[in-house]
């Protein structure tokens, strides 16, 4: 999945318009233009279209957390400048405030059936012995399932 793949589909399940993405940047401590959000959603093969880095998708996801759980005290967290399928996956379950179990929900209501050992290694950290790398059919997955839970369809 491409970072623009990701963005695209998380504006549809949250239901954003263009002012409401660039308030989530915002709310992450990155100021973007209209242009840029538009350039970032437009499909690959559109001669406007433009690949969002690691970063600003990490400054979008750290917004997105700011929108549905509200703001940390302190310090704005730092977006990082490498994301990985397993780090978008921790934040967005950080977003929705989700449990493994609701996570393991989320992959049933896909047709996928997933083992909490399995999930838990892949919130594990690089390096652990049980840690397992999250594929991209996986946090697609995942993201369909977010889509057919939270989407504007089912609100």
């Amino acid at each position: 999945m491409t970072n623009n793949d990701i963005i695209r589909k998380l504006r549809y399940i949250l239901d954003y318009g263009d002012d409401k993405m660039m308030a989530t940047f915002a709310s992450a401590g990155k100021e973007v233009t209209r242009s840029e959000v538009s350039d970032w959603l437009k499909k690959d093969d559109d001669e406007q279209f433009a690949a969002i880095n690691d970063e600003n998708l990490a400054y979008f996801l750290n917004g997105v957390i700011n929108n549905k759980r509200g703001k940390k005290e302190g310090p704005l967290p730092v977006a990082e400048k490498k994301l990985t399928n397993n780090l978008i996956l921790k934040k967005l379950k950080i977003a929705y405030a989700l449990t493994d179990v609701d996570i393991l929900d989320l992959f049933t209501l896909v047709g996928l059936k997933v083992g909490k050992a399995e999930l838990n290694a892949l919130f594990r950290k690089p390096g652990h012995k049980h840690y397992r790398e999250c594929h991209d059919q996986f946090l697609r997955n995942f993201i369909y399932g977010l889509d057919k839970k939270f989407g504007p369809k089912n609100a």
